[in-house]
């Protein structure tokens, strides 16, 4: 029987010829991550082995992302720890405040995570890398400093599904609204501790970033991972960035899946997740009139250029609603400077938005556009749990970029024809 893209990752990495779901498996690893609030726990356990060395200073990647610049001195101490500990251990992948980017968005840019890699990150959205036809999944601090130690780990052998979306998407749809609309199919347990393998034309019609925004969101789900069998797209896209060489595998046509679902992409709306879940997903309309006194447009999930890109189109002329603040975050110093040549920061500061620099911070509630009492968000980040963004009774709601900068002009959720009539749609 054949394996799936996961299995073939796993197999290939824990040196067998074929493994089967369930199975238990030790794995080496061909990078591995942590940020400024995982690091420094994983950084006291690794320090517990009195080792000298990590296994290999080029395989591990450390980002300062979450709350820098810092935002307070607990924040400060921990980066403080994390870059002595690159110091000293020579790690060559850190990314110091200036350079750095929001880990997820960053890494991929830089060509680290690569077709075939098995890699383990202290951080859930370590799924992400999926998009590029690796292994990648979220794994605790304890966990990281072993990796960091030996450059292995274990891991059973997830089940997995398949999510085939048939035909093209609509107007102003993207990855974002098509992992909203499976997390509301699926629940956010629907695939607990499976692989959620992405196919079909309009995977093929998305780009690397929507991509990426698709696997971003996997654990959202439950997921162990997720992943797309790379294309000539993933291809091109890692061919100018790839630091070393890469292996590319792909699905068996007669590979096992425990469950396969499948979708019409031209029945599938823009989507919104109204809180507290992003299971809570439901077509843009159904949220249409609810007044929002916040958009952010950023993080791991939306973050990347051609997000900033569709915003732009919609906000370009046009003003942000008086009642509602605007903060937009590109996800990388490359990002932010692509933007800056496009005239895409320049719409969104005319427009009367606060462009930051990268970091992951409203995203967790960490800083950078928190939510008071009773405060209604809209976001194209990942997370919309109670108390995500700010206090317990503010809410947050979920959607991809065009819905954001839509909403951002007229003050409440709103479908982006609304705001761009006659064009796309």
């Amino acid at each position: 029987m054949g394996m799936t893209i996961t299995e073939k990752i796993l197999a290939a990495h824990a040196g067998k010829e074929q493994v089967f779901a369930g199975e238990l498996v030790n794995c080496r690893l061909d990078l591995v991550l942590a940020n400024d609030i995982t690091a420094p726990v994983a950084i006291k356990e690794f320090l517990k082995l009195g080792l000298d060395r990590v296994f290999d200073p080029g395989r591990v990647a450390l980002v300062p992302d979450h709350f820098t610049p810092n935002k307070d001195i607990k924040s400060a101490e921990q980066c403080r720890e994390t870059r002595e500990f690159a110091r000293q251990f020579e790690i060559l992948n850190y990314f110091e405040v200036g350079r750095m980017g929001i880990e997820h968005c960053l890494l991929p840019e830089q060509g680290l995570v690569l077709p075939g890699d098995l890699i383990i990150g202290a951080d859930s959205h370590t799924c992400t890398y999926g998009a590029l036809g690796a292994f990648a999944t979220g794994v605790g601090s304890t966990d990281l400093a072993a990796g960091m130690a030996l450059g292995e780990c274990w891991f059973k052998v997830p089940e997995s599904m398949k999510f085939v979306y048939h035909g093209k998407l609509l107007p102003w749809v993207t990855g974002k609204d098509l992992i909203l609309y499976t997390i509301g199919d699926i629940g956010v347990d629907g695939a607990l501790y499976r692989a959620m393998e992405f196919t079909g034309e309009a995977i093929d019609e998305l780009s690397v970033d929507g991509r990426l925004t698709m696997c971003n969101m996997a654990i959202e789900a439950g997921a162990k991972n997720g992943i797309i069998n790379p294309d000539e797209k993933t291809l091109a896209y890692v061919q100018k960035r790839a630091k070393r060489p890469y292996c590319v595998f792909s699905s068996d046509p007669d590979a096992a899946y425990v469950e396969v679902r499948e979708y019409h992409a031209d029945e599938i709306e823009l989507q919104v997740a109204f809180p507290h879940l992003p299971e809570n997903a439901r077509p843009v309309t159904e949220a249409a009139g609810i007044e929002i006194d916040q958009v952010v447009i950023g993080s791991c999930t939306n973050g990347r250029l051609e997000d900033l890109r569709i915003a732009a189109q919609i906000l370009k002329g046009r003003e942000v609603h008086p009642r509602l603040r605007l903060i937009v975050i590109p996800g990388t110093q490359e990002i932010y400077l692509d933007a800056l040549r496009e005239g895409l920061l320049e719409v969104f500061v005319r427009a009367g938005g606060a462009v930051s620099t990268p970091t992951c911070g409203p995203c967790l509630g960490g800083h950078m556009g928190i939510l008071a009492r009773g405060e209604k968000a809209l976001a194209t980040t990942n997370r919309n749990f109670v108390g995500r963004m700010g206090h317990p009774e503010s809410e947050v709601y979920l959607a991809g970029p065009a819905v954001a900068a839509a909403s951002a002009v007229t003050g409440c959720i709103t479908h982006p024809r609304e705001v761009v009539k006659g064009n796309a749609d």
